[in-house]
């Protein structure tokens, strides 16, 4: 008998329960070290012994086994060690395969052992494929005994998590991130992530050290830790199959959990990766339930907050762009009733209420990503959003063919609800790259639209934007003060970039709030907002000449009030009340005390005359107005005459603020704006040259457009938009033909003979000089 046979027969004693024998085992590891090129026959002949020991059901002398191999395998490093460890996962696999937990068990923790060895040489020709497979259905055990069952779950986690220790890292071996392993591997730990969810355990010895669904998490974010840039992807895919087969995007709870560990657990630089792929699951899931997708969008919200530490990649717009195109499907599949183009009777029945929540979460995800975003890229985003918006007579499509003007009207909502989320907390030290002209003008155009939510969504808005101090919460609600600095307001003074933008957009901003306050309408919160807005332009952005336009178009707005007698009595009153809290205010910024007697005057005449002309009255949840407005006249009016002569004294511009505030187009600018008459002829206007009524005329286009295309047939429709590309060309060559006449006035003053050497100039009797054209001096216009 070889020597290696007598040593390893002296290990196992008569009596299996006495155990191993030490001496003797000491005798077989020096034997080992001293011999290693005997180390593959050692193992192989253990492996035969455990064989026959399993056939025969003498499991005491298998735990002996298994134990001298975990001792050999400690104790050898050297080159021969693969032969042993071939032997070695032959035994672990004889043990996995076998019907008894305890074998399961015993296999599988020799295996961990194994797996925490660093080994001195790669091995070309080993497989985990057995044990991932083997390991994965042991989490899934369906064990009678509940105990029994437990432990071997936690066998078959702690399995896995040995696999991926020893082949991780190992180039040789086959890439454990295949999607073959993955798939196996990660819906294994959610399962058992799943199961024990909320589940309370008794205390034990135990449990005590680690519940099954520590470890599950534990060995989930050590597999994610370790996940490399090309790896991500095929670790991620698995959760959402297994979410999507056991339809537990629903439920939010575990969904979230889930992605929050995936979030913490792998590097950072990584993170929008797992944002692309649940934005690429979202739309994959286009045509689910409106529940499933709120759970994908919440799931989407919880790791944008996450992701903020770290990096939301390069295609920040094609995020957005994912989420309003949920917004814009969410819509159509509302007001179609059908996720398909056409409603059949085969298709989902559609849940508005669900539609409704998967919008409010799609909203609240846009502000959650907003919310991640430096100040550069969060104004991209709003010129973004703005872009997406539809608005009447400048499309030519507004929503789907299904939805009509209401589907427009709704996408509208929906995306300004969205860029309200993106400027929520939006502060930008320079005003005029917050609002560039490129944002300001189309969201100021939406102020001119009947639609009273639309109007204030873009108050809110401006409100959040101009709001650079945290004030805006200071000027509500809407009540007369008698002195300010109770609201600790936080007043800076005005920089270069504010006093640039006042003097480029302030214009445009008084002549949307005056139109503002003119639609009938507005409500309550639409003047509390409009109060708003003034008192930020007041705190952030004035100086001494926006504070004498800020009084005229306080008193302008009290003009109005006086003379439009077609608006409601409610409005009229609520603009008299408006302009009385804002003169209140505006006239303690200003410090004068002879216009803050009088401003205070007027206040006390109108609580003993009128008091429905004041905020505490109106601007309330129960209005107290009378029926009629009676002319409103004497004492109770501020006078322009009289403040401009009191501010005339401090300084300020007396002319200016003698000239009543008439809203109009003003500032300068070299664009052509084409208008089309009813016959299609083209009128060329320079908006700077013209002041007309703008907001009777703005409204009147808006009524022809929407009444044309509500009523037209689509052919007329058509006819009419190709109709206008002659004209529009006809126009252009109008202009370049006059350009061109110019042009030649001017090149034809060359072509009179040059001076003569001598001073003279050819008169036609005598023989001119030709000078070549590179010696000719032009006139510095005619250079280009």
């Amino acid at each position: 008998i070889p020597r290696y046979k007598r040593l390893v027969d002296n290990i196992f004693p008569e009596d299996p329960e006495d155990g191993l024998v030490k001496a003797n085992m000491e005798k077989l590891t020096f034997y080992a070290l001293s011999a290693p090129e005997k180390l593959d026959r050692i193992g192989a002949y253990l492996s035969e012994r455990l064989s026959r020991d399993v056939a025969r059901h003498r499991y005491g002398y298998v735990c002996i086994a298994m134990e001298a191999l975990d001792q050999l395998l400690m104790a050898c490093h050297c080159q021969s060690i693969n032969l042993f460890v071939e032997s070695f996962l032959t035994m672990v696999r004889k043990l996995l395969e076998a019907d008894k937990p305890n074998l399961q068990i015993l296999g599988t923790n020799s295996f961990v052992k194994f797996a925490n060895i660093e080994e001195d040489t790669a091995s070309y020709h080993r497989s985990y494929d057995f044990f991932v497979s083997r390991f994965s259905e042991m989490c899934h055990s369906s064990y009678e005994d509940p105990d029994i069952r437990t432990k071997i779950r936690m066998a078959g986690i702690r399995g896995l998590q040995g696999v991926v220790r020893k082949t991780v890292n190992d180039e040789l071996q086959a890439n454990i991130w295949d999607p073959q392993h993955m798939d196996k591997i990660v819906p294994s730990l959610l399962f058992n992530l799943q199961q024990e969810e909320g589940i309370e355990r008794s205390p034990s010895p135990e449990t005590e050290k680690e519940s099954p669904v520590e470890l599950t998490e534990r060995c989930f974010r050590e597999l994610l830790g370790r996940a490399a840039y090309d790896n991500i992807k095929n670790a991620v895919k698995p959760v959402l199959m297994h979410l999507d087969n056991h339809s537990l995007w629903e439920s939010k709870t575990f969904s979230v959990r889930c992605f929050k560990i995936i979030m913490y657990s792998i590097q950072s630089q990584h993170s929008h990766l797992v944002i692309q792929q649940l934005l690429g699951h979202l739309d994959a899931n286009s045509k689910n339930s409106a529940r499933v997708r709120a759970g994908i969008v919440e799931v989407i919200s919880e790791a944008a907050v996450i992701e903020a530490s770290g990096s939301i990649g390069p295609t920040v717009l094609e995020v957005f762009n994912t989420l309003l195109k949920q917004l814009r499907l969410s819509v159509d599949y509302e007001l179609t009733g059908s996720y398909d183009s056409f409603a059949n009777l085969g298709s989902k029945v559609i849940k508005v209420h669900e539609e409704r929540q998967l919008q409010e979460a799609v909203i609240k995800t846009i502000g959650s990503f907003a919310n991640t975003l430096p100040t550069y890229q969060r104004s991209e985003v709003m010129l973004f959003i703005i872009g997406k918006i539809p608005v009447p007579g400048m499309y030519p499509s507004l929503g789907s063919a299904n939805t009509g003007v209401e589907g427009s009207r709704m996408i509208q909502i929906m995306l300004l609800k969205s860029l309200l989320q993106v400027t929520a907390g939006f502060q930008s030290t320079n005003i005029l790259t917050a609002l560039p002209t490129s944002f300001l003008d189309p969201l100021l155009s939406f102020t001119l639209m009947e639609d009273a939510e639309i109007r204030l969504l873009v108050l809110d808005i401006l409100i959040s934007i101009i709001d650079r101090h945290d004030n805006r919460h200071k000027f509500s609600p809407v009540r007369i003060i008698s002195d300010i600095s109770v609201l600790k307001l936080k007043v800076d003074k005005c920089s270069r970039q504010d006093n640039l933008f006042m003097k480029k957009h302030s214009q445009r901003l008084y002549r949307h709030i005056y139109l503002a306050c003119k639609e009938e309408s507005s409500v309550q919160r639409h003047f509390e907002s409009l109060y708003t807005l003034l008192g930020l332009i007041c705190v952030e952005l004035a100086n001494e000449e926006v504070v004498v336009d800020l009084i005229r178009l306080a008193l302008a707005l009290q003009d109005l009030a006086l003379t439009e007698e077609a608006l409601p009595v409610y409005n009229r009153c609520a603009i008299h009340a408006l302009s009385s809290a804002y003169l209140n205010l505006i006239s303690q910024l200003t410090t004068v005390p002879t216009f803050c007697q009088h401003v205070h005057e007027v206040i006390e005449s109108r609580k003993k005359l009128v008091p429905f002309l004041l905020p505490e009255d109106v601007l309330v949840e129960s209005s107290k107005i009378p029926e009629k407005l009676e002319k409103v006249e004497g004492e109770v009016l501020f006078v322009q005459a009289k403040i401009a002569e009191m501010l005339g004294g401090s300084g300020y511009n007396t002319e200016r603020l003698a000239t009543s505030y008439i809203p109009q187009i003003t500032g300068l600018t070299l664009s052509l704006s084409f208008k089309y008459t009813e016959t299609g002829c083209p009128v060329i206007f320079l908006p700077f040259l013209i002041h007309v009524n703008v907001e009777e005329l703005e409204r009147e286009r808006r009524r022809q457009v929407v009444e044309r295309f509500q009523t037209a047939p689509f052919e007329e429709i058509a006819a009419h938009c190709g109709a206008r590309v002659s004209p529009m060309l006809y126009c252009l060559s109008h202009v370049i033909d006059t350009c061109s006449i110019s042009l030649s006035l001017s090149l034809s003053l060359l072509d009179r003979p040059p001076p003569s050497p001598s001073g003279s100039v050819g008169n036609g009797h005598g023989r001119t000089r030709s000078v070549p054209v590179y010696e000719m001096k032009f006139p510095d216009l005619c250079v280009y």
